[in-house]
């Protein structure tokens, strides 16, 4: 079990990540869902605009809908007719009190395997590219995906030294993601921006403890 400080941040940096999605393509909502390891378990760890107040801790069978897909398959998906979308489960859907027309999914992966899942529901769809679209939630993903991987090391005491090392280069990459979001998002208002530089942030002081606790145990 993680201690108190460091669930506390990655609950706050999950939660940065769908507020930034959301924003991002001005969307209906935003979630992550992460895989239950015993079960297989699709758990919404965090949700931003329809829905917030209360699916956090829902869980679906693996598999389910869109997110389901994407989990098993590990490859990222535009949905924009979900009508015609065989892995859309509408009874899923309805069953959190929230329909959408569109879904936009990635998955997160933690060295190589699919850890969960980033969905936007309903984004704005003016002038925009799909590979943008896929550019942007990829990277989006990769914040959640790189913060939880962190939280995982520091909960390694035994393991400091190699958490040490790998902090270096992954809070390199998270710095140059976050800087090519910024520059394609400049309809974000300030406030928004603002959540944007906080998953920086948290991202970074989870490598910087880790690697604080890496150095004392040398």
């Amino acid at each position: 079990m993680w201690g108190s400080e460091c669930e506390i941040s990655g609950q706050q940096l999950l939660q940065c990540v769908v507020e930034v999605a959301q924003a991002a393509f001005r969307a209906e909502a935003s979630s992550v869902f992460l895989i239950d390891e015993e079960t297989g378990e699709l758990v919404f760890e965090a949700v931003s605009g329809q829905g917030e107040e209360h699916l956090v801790g829902t869980r679906f069978p693996a598999g389910t809908g869109i997110a389901g897909w994407v989990a098993a398959c590990g490859q990222p998906m535009l949905a924009d007719d979900l009508d015609e979308s065989d892995q859309f489960s509408g009874e899923a859907a309805e069953s959190t009190g929230y329909v959408p027309r569109t879904v936009a999914a990635a998955p997160l992966f933690r060295a190589g395997e699919c850890i969960g899942v980033l969905e936007v529901l309903d984004r704005a769809q003016e002038d925009e590219e799909e590979l943008r679209t896929l550019e942007l939630l990829g990277l989006l993903a990769s914040q959640a995906a790189m913060g939880l991987e962190l939280l995982q090391r520091l909960r390694l005491s035994n393991r400091q030294a190699a958490a040490a090392s790998a902090v270096s280069s992954g809070a390199a990459a998270n710095t140059e993601a976050i800087n090519r979001i910024s520059a394609g998002l400049q309809h974000l208002n300030p406030d928004e921006s603002r959540l944007l530089s906080q998953v920086l942030e948290l991202a970074g002081g989870l490598a910087d403890t880790a690697s604080n606790r890496a150095g004392r145990g040398r």
